[in-house]
């Protein structure tokens, strides 16, 4: 099988090399032509035989509009693309009726794994036509952790389902995040526990709050255990503040997340040493950048 990905940015790059680690055959696009094996969309277009499965993974908004424009007119039927990026599940229904207006078929996914899905694989969310989804396996057993497909893929519904999923994803994972960094300034409060990180160490086997998450807090904290480059400035990628939105709309309360999204907002005002931890998880599972400690 032989696809075509566009954007290969932090997410797209390591996709590409376990895509082909798991026997796809991979033609990838990027603006930066270091990373890019063609120089253009036609040219990528080119290499890949029809009827074309094409992974966009490129910023949500405009950037996504702008791909999915240029392949509705270059594309032909039975072409499909999938969506792989963090787009908002509302746009999805958009993107889906203006390539279908040009006989192209289209998945949203919702992916996550950050920069660790290279070697551990990526947790999948698909949103569309089963038959398009049944097309596209292969493309999700490469890119999933190996064993029982159930535990890491799941068609979630029509289009738009898979980023409506992967949003209400991120807002648990900004909750969570948010209760580890504050038990860490907890911690850090008084000199009652001596031994923070072989506390959070002893957490990650048998506890009820082991998780990856934590095993990313003890990373963070063997590798600056005072977390003193970091600032406690976190950034919100937008997710949570849709599923926010969501919840209000919906009439669900959702007080944790809520309150998660509000700390990172809080975090851009002072020098919280538990925004300094939320800072240094998100470096640690998805690469972002931290802002050095002023």
């Amino acid at each position: 099988m032989h696809i075509g990905m566009i954007g290969l940015g932090k997410m797209g790059f390591n996709m590409r090399e376990r895509l082909r680690r798991g026997g796809i055959e991979v033609s990838g696009f990027d603006r930066d032509v270091r990373v890019s094996d063609v120089q253009s969309v036609d040219e990528l277009l080119a290499h890949v035989p029809a009827p074309r499965l094409i992974w966009v993974m490129v910023p949500a908004g405009g950037i996504t509009d702008g791909v999915i424009k240029e392949l509705g007119a270059k594309l032909g039927t039975d072409d499909l693309v999938i969506d792989g990026g963090n787009s908002r599940f509302t746009e999805d229904k958009k993107h889906s009726e203006f390539l279908a207006s040009q006989g192209i078929r289209f998945v949203d996914c919702g992916v996550s794994g950050g920069i660790w899905g290279l070697e551990n694989g990526y947790g999948l969310m698909a949103g569309g036509d089963a038959a398009d989804i049944a097309r596209c396996l292969p493309v999700f057993d490469a890119l999933r952790p190996p064993g029982d497909r159930a535990d890491s893929f799941v068609h979630v519904g029509g289009v738009g389902a898979g980023h409506y999923a992967k949003m209400v994803h991120n807002g648990i994972e900004y909750g969570l995040m948010q209760s580890y960094a504050e038990g860490y300034e907890l911690l850090a409060a008084k000199d009652v526990v001596t031994d923070m990180q072989g506390t959070f160490r002893a957490w990650r086997k048998g506890t009820v709050v082991r998780s990856w998450l934590l095993d990313l807090v003890v990373k963070a904290l063997d590798e600056d255990p005072e977390l003193a480059s970091v600032a406690a400035y976190v950034e919100d990628s937008g997710e949570g503040r849709w599923t926010v939105e969501e919840a209000v709309a919906s009439s669900v309360p959702a007080p944790a997340i809520t309150a998660a999204l509000f700390a990172r907002f809080a975090s851009r005002e002072d020098n919280s040493p538990s925004m300094k931890l939320v800072s240094a998880l998100r470096n640690q599972f998805g690469g972002h950048a931290t802002r050095p400690a002023p």
